[in-house]
């Protein structure tokens, strides 16, 4: 009797779970701005999908593992799109997958930051983005749905993506933005 009520204490002291979702393509994007000569070029990724936990009582945790196409790559010119897609820069043939998993977050007031290992080209190295929380909310006709956006820069060379040297940027400005639901 004594083992059951030390149970049922225990499992009521013990924090909640966070959350489990799953991202809604439909509702999602991940773009890129990067400079050519002298403008900037912008493109998205069609096809995007993953998970995330996210527990709102916490500043720290929240774990993140997306997947990215970049065989979805629209810039909305198709001859740039093909090139994107060739070894000269995502390598699509040889790199099918990109995703982005998270190592650690920080999350006060809604804001804060994430990193993680973010593989492109068949190579992984951490990147760290400013998270901004949008909330979770009951939508009428879709249930539950939770939204985040984060934002980040890198610089595309320490990812082997070199073509272009002198035509276009080093660095690319990321931003993705998602709505989600549960996890089923």
């Amino acid at each position: 009797m004594k083992l059951l009520a030390f149970a049922v204490v225990a499992a009521l002291a013990a924090p909640a779970a966070a959350a489990k979702y799953q991202i809604d393509p439909m509702h999602s994007s991940v773009t890129f701005t990067v400079r050519h000569l002298v403008t900037k070029v912008h493109g998205t990724f069609r096809t995007v999908s993953g998970t995330f936990d996210y527990d709102d009582a916490k500043s720290k945790g929240s774990a993140v593992d997306v997947k990215i196409d970049p065989a979805s790559v629209d810039t909305n010119v198709e001859k740039r799109d093909a090139h994107l897609k060739s070894d000269a820069f995502f390598d699509v043939a040889k790199c099918p997958e990109m995703s982005f998993k998270s190592t650690k977050a920080f999350i006060k007031n809604g804001k804060g930051s994430m990193t993680g290992d973010l593989t492109m080209h068949c190579v992984t190295k951490p990147v760290t983005l400013a998270l901004e929380i949008g909330g979770v909310t009951k939508d009428p006709k879709m249930g539950e749905r939770f939204g985040a956006s984060a934002t980040g820069k890198l610089n595309r060379q320490d990812w082997g993506v070199s073509y272009g040297k002198g035509m276009v940027g080093d660095d690319v400005n990321i931003e993705i933005d998602v709505e989600a639901t549960p996890a089923q």
